[in-house]
C-alpha cells in the first residue's frame, strides 16, 4: 500500500503547519519539513519542540533562505527530499506541497490511487516548442545567468541581464539534456527520487547550470525526471489542483468552494485562504475519513471562467473616445430583448418584425454565427463588433434604411446595455424573464463547456445552485441598473399582463401586444 512522505516547504503560520502535519501523519504517511530561514526562529522552534515528538515528521538538514523565482526554492526542496529520503524508508511516494495546501480527498483515496498506476505525476512540456509560458523571459531564463532575486533585487537583476545580453555573455544548455518546463507541484515515487538525488550527486554541472537560471523550480525536477525515467511512467499533470486569475495571479478557495474542490480530480488544492476557518477543518476532517466514493470531474477551471470571464461588470471593454461623442441618432428607434433563453428571445423578435414590420438581428453581440451583413470587416468577430458597438448599429441602421430596429442581448451584457440606454436615441429594454427548470439548466451546463457527457450527476448536481444564482444576479443587476424605459415579461405571469408589457415596450395598440402574447410557444424550451 502506498505511504506518502510530503515534503512540505512553508515559512508562516506555525499553528496551521503543526495541524497540517499532524493530519498528514494521522493517517500513516510522512511529513519532511523546510521552514524559510527568514522566517522568525521562534516560530521554527515552536513547530520542532511541538512535532517532536512524532517519529513521522523530519525536518531539512539545513534551512535555506527562500526567495520567488530563485534556485533557493529548488535547494530547500532538495534538502527536505534528502531527509525524508533517510528518514522514511518505507515511503512508497514524495508529494510537494505548501503550507497553502489542503486535501481535497480522503487518505484512503489517495492511497488507492496511486496504487493503481506506477507512474509519476509531474508536468513536463518541451521547454522551447510548447506555449507553458504565455509572456516575459523564455530563452533568457536559460542562457543568461541570473544571480539576483527579480522580486527583491529587481535593478541589480534587470541590471545584469542588460550587461550580459550587451556583451553577448550566453551560455550553452548542457548537450545531453533536453529542458522541460511545469507546474512545481509534483507527486514522485521513491525510485525516481532516488535517481534525481544520485544525479545530483554525480552531475554537478547540471545542478550548477540551473541554479543561475530564472524559475528553476518550474524546470529543474521536470528536466530531471524526463531525462532519467521511461516515459510511459510519467503522467504529465499535477494531482494539485490550482487555478489562477486572467492577472496570472493564484486564485484562493474559501469556505462556500468546499463542493466544488471534492468534484476536482486531484487529491490537494491550493491556495485555500488563511481566512478560510470552516473549509480546512472540513478537508482537514475529509483526509482522515475512510470515504472513497467520490463522483470526480475537470469543470472547476471552466466554472470559475465562466463566472469571472465577463471582466468588471460592466467594464469588458472601455469605450473609444470617438464612441463617446457619437450618437445612433436622436430620431431612432433601438428595442433591446434580453432574454436568457436565446431561442424565446429570437422567437419574440421574428414574431414582431412580422406583426409590427421591424427590421430585427439576433444575438449579434453575443453569438459569433449571428447573420450579421457584410460592413467593412468590424461585424466580422465578437470582439470587434463589441468595441465598435455604436458605430456597428449606426451602420445597421443605414444598410437597413430603417430608424426602428431589435436586436437580442444576453442579461450579462449589461455594459451594452448601459452604454446604448445612455445614447440620445430612444433605446428600450425588454427583459424576458423565464423560468429555469434543472432540465434546462443542465442542457445548457453541456452547451457552455462546464459539463460532458462524462460529468458525473452528483457534480452536475453541486453546479445547478450556482447557474441559478447566476442567472438571478444577472437580473437583478439590470434591475439595480434603474434604466428609465426598461419592461419585462414573466413566463409565469398572467397572458393579460404580458401582453400589457409589450404594448407599452413597442407603443403598440393593445390588441397587437395581446397578439404578441399570444406568439406560440414562446417560453417553450
Amino acid at each position: 500500500m502506498a505511504k506518502i512522505a510530503f515534503i512540505l516547504l512553508c515559512h508562516k503560520d506555525p499553528t496551521a503547519i503543526i495541524r497540517q502535519a499532524e493530519r498528514l501523519t494521522a493517517t500513516g504517511d510522512f511529513v519532511a519539513i523546510h521552514f524559510d530561514a527568514r522566517s522568525r526562529d521562534t516560530d521554527y522552534a515552536a513547530i520542532t519542540e511541538t512535532l517532536a515528538d512524532n517519529p513521522s515528521v523530519c525536518f531539512a538538514k539545513r534551512r535555506i533562505k527562500c526567495g520567488w523565482g530563485a534556485w533557493s526554492l529548488v535547494q530547500a526542496t532538495l534538502n527536505a527530499l534528502e531527509a525524508a529520503e533517510r528518514s522514511f524508508p518505507k515511503a512508497t511516494h514524495f508529494y510537494m506541497l505548501s503550507g497553502d495546501c489542503l486535501p481535497v480527498k480522503s487518505a484512503a483515496y489517495a492511497h488507492r490511487f496511486l496504487d493503481g498506476q506506477d507512474r509519476d505525476y509531474i508536468e513536463s512540456f518541451d521547454f522551447f516548442n510548447s506555449d507553458w509560458i504565455k509572456t516575459g523571459f523564455k530563452e533568457e531564463r536559460l542562457i543568461y545567468r541570473h544571480w539576483f532575486n527579480e522580486r527583491t533585487q529587481k535593478k541589480l537583476f534587470y541590471r545584469s541581464f542588460e550587461i550580459q545580453k550587451a556583451l553577448g555573455l550566453t551560455r550553452r544548455i548542457p548537450e545531453d539534456i533536453e529542458v522541460q518546463i511545469g507546474s512545481q507541484w509534483w507527486c514522485l515515487r521513491r525510485k525516481t527520487i532516488e535517481k534525481v538525488l544520485e544525479f545530483c550527486r554525480i552531475r554537478r554541472d547540471v545542478v550548477r547550470f540551473f541554479s543561475t537560471t530564472w524559475i528553476p523550480d518550474e524546470t529543474f525536477f521536470q528536466t530531471l525526471v524526463r531525462h532519467l525515467v521511461p516515459e510511459r511512467e510519467i503522467e504529465s499533470r499535477t494531482l494539485t489542483f490550482k487555478m489562477f486569475s486572467d492577472y496570472g495571479m493564484p486564485v484562493s478557495f474559501y469556505n462556500d468552494q468546499y463542493d466544488l474542490l471534492i468534484s476536482q480530480d486531484y487529491l490537494f488544492a491550493r491556495k485555500i485562504s488563511p481566512e478560510a476557518a470552516l473549509l480546512k477543518e472540513r478537508l482537514g476532517a475529509l483526509w482522515q475519513s475512510e470515504r472513497v466514493d467520490f463522483a470526480t470531474s475537470n469543470e472547476g477551471e471552466k466554472l470559475h471562467a465562466f463566472l469571472t470571464g465577463r471582466g468588471r461588470i460592466g467594464k469588458r471593454y472601455g469605450t473609444r473616445f470617438w464612441e463617446r461623442e457619437s450618437t445612433l441618432g436622436p430620431d431612432r428607434n433601438l428595442y433591446m430583448l434580453v432574454c436568457k433563453k436565446w431561442h424565446v428571445a429570437k422567437r419574440l423578435l421574428h414574431a414582431a418584425s412580422d406583426r409590427l414590420d421591424i427590421r430585427g438581428v439576433e444575438y449579434l453581440f453575443d453569438e459569433a454565427s449571428c447573420a450579421v451583413p457584410h460592413l467593412g470587416g468590424i461585424e466580422r468577430t465578437l470582439e470587434k463588433r463589441n468595441r465598435h458597438r455604436r458605430a456597428l448599429m449606426r451602420m445597421l441602421f443605414d444598410y437597413y434604411d430603417t430608424d426602428k430596429l431589435m436586436i437580442c442581448l444576453d442579461p450579462g451584457n449589461i455594459g451594452l446595455m448601459r452604454d446604448f440606454m445612455t445614447d440620445r436615441a430612444n433605446a428600450r429594454i425588454l427583459e424576458l424573464q423565464c423560468v429555469f427548470d434543472d432540465q434546462y439548466l443542465v442542457g445548457h451546463a453541456h452547451r457552455v463547456g462546464l459539463a460532458t457527457a462524462d460529468t458525473p450527476d452528483e457534480v452536475i448536481g453541486r453546479m445547478l445552485p450556482t447557474l441559478r444564482h447566476e442567472f438571478a444576479d444577472e437580473s437583478i443587476r439590470i434591475r439595480d441598473a434603474e434604466f428609465p424605459r426598461h419592461w419585462r415579461v414573466r413566463q409565469d405571469r398572467p397572458m393579460d399582463e404580458n401582453a400589457d408589457a409589450l404594448a407599452d415596450f413597442f407603443d403598440i395598440p393593445p390588441d397587437h401586444g395581446q397578439a404578441l402574447a399570444q406568439t406560440p410557444y414562446l417560453f417553450a424550451d
